[in-house]
């Protein structure tokens, strides 16, 4: 099974080095001299890895110059891992382990995730609500509870969170609150 590690930026110098913005807990790991990994729908070997300003510099067998290299700005990087195989750290979660677990907000069943986003700002959810689809970022503060053995997440009750409607209502109800004074 394809998991995202990480996202290519810029070519860095003439060899065909690339920066690489890890999605993963595990960078050392995925990125590993020999390696593989996924990325454009080619399988491609590490041939180096080191941090360069902050920055993870990633140099691969089958690129091997800028041009080449400028070909996979903006490209996922996915590594194949074993789907019994959890990650290390025991606030991560493999893309596979949250599709189709249960939303719960305020205690009820409100959807079903049915997707990850790996944006730049942060990995963000893709819930069905009600069969509309909502997007919800994947932060502690939005979503506090993952359960996997249970199977289901919790969704912060905070109005308009999954209903955008509501979040308007909210916000004229405290407007016509405010002018009542």
């Amino acid at each position: 099974m394809l998991v995202v590690v990480g996202r290519v930026g810029r070519a860095h110098g003439i060899r065909g080095e690339l920066n690489v913005d890890p999605r993963t807990d595990e960078p050392e790991r995925r990125f590993a001299p020999g390696s593989s990994v996924v990325c454009g729908g080619r399988t491609l070997t590490v041939r180096t890895a080191r941090s360069h300003g902050g920055r993870l510099v990633v140099a691969f067998a089958e690129i091997t110059d800028r041009t080449a290299a400028e070909q996979f700005h903006g490209q996922v990087v996915e590594a194949e891992v074993d789907p019994d195989v959890l990650p290390d750290d025991d606030e991560s979660y493999y893309d596979h382990q949250l599709v189709g677990l249960v939303v719960r907000q305020g205690g009820a069943e409100v959807g079903r995730v049915t997707g990850l986003l790996h944006l730049p700002a942060q990995d963000t959810l893709v819930l069905d609500v009600d069969g509309a689809e909502v997007l919800v970022p994947f932060v502690v503060e939005l979503v506090p509870e993952v359960d996997l053995g249970a199977g289901h997440l919790v969704v912060a009750d905070v109005p308009g969170l999954l209903d955008p409607d509501a979040a308007d209502v909210a916000v004229d109800d405290g407007a016509a609150e405010d002018g009542a004074d």
